[in-house]
């Protein structure tokens, strides 16, 4: 009887913990440098792309397996394997911002960021974001951020 119990939460654990995936974090980084992004869920397929930077955000459109299929700002797509992310931690500029040294639009302004820029999450409130990128830390808001779950 203890047997059955147990083996029926273990189901049902692992059922929630690959699902609540999905559902919560539709944004997810690159673990690493270097990246293989291939035109198929699986080792055998050809790669297609590779990405070059570490903490890169991509979205999470699909999942086969250890497989998620992923789309990036520019609207690229691919497969990538599961090991190669991880939680969330970075975000993308849509348009130019700029970096504020407080999370309001009256504080000094630190940095004008381009579009495309890569920063690095440190918190979120409501409408801003701490971020970091290169030499600058600030805040932004997080209107134009692509990359927020």
């Amino acid at each position: 009887m203890i047997k059955k119990f147990l083996i029926i939460n273990l189901f049902l654990l692992s059922f929630f913990l690959t699902n609540s995936y999905s559902d919560n974090n539709t944004y997810m980084s690159l673990k690493n440098k270097k990246v293989n992004v291939r035109y198929g869920p699986g080792l055998d397929y050809p790669i297609k792309f590779v990405f070059n930077k570490k903490n890169y955000p991509v979205e999470i459109i699909d999942q086969k397996e250890n497989f998620r299929k992923i789309l990036d700002f520019k609207k690229n797509s691919g497969w990538i394997h599961r090991s190669q992310l991880k939680k969330s931690s970075s975000f993308i500029t849509l348009d130019t911002a700029i970096l504020f040294s407080d999370s309001t639009k009256f504080s000094r302004p630190i940095a004008k960021i381009e579009s495309g820029r890569l920063l690095n999450k440190k918190k979120c409130n409501l409408n801003w974001c701490r971020v970091e990128t290169g030499e600058y830390k600030g805040w932004v808001l997080k209107e134009n951020l692509w990359g927020l779950n």
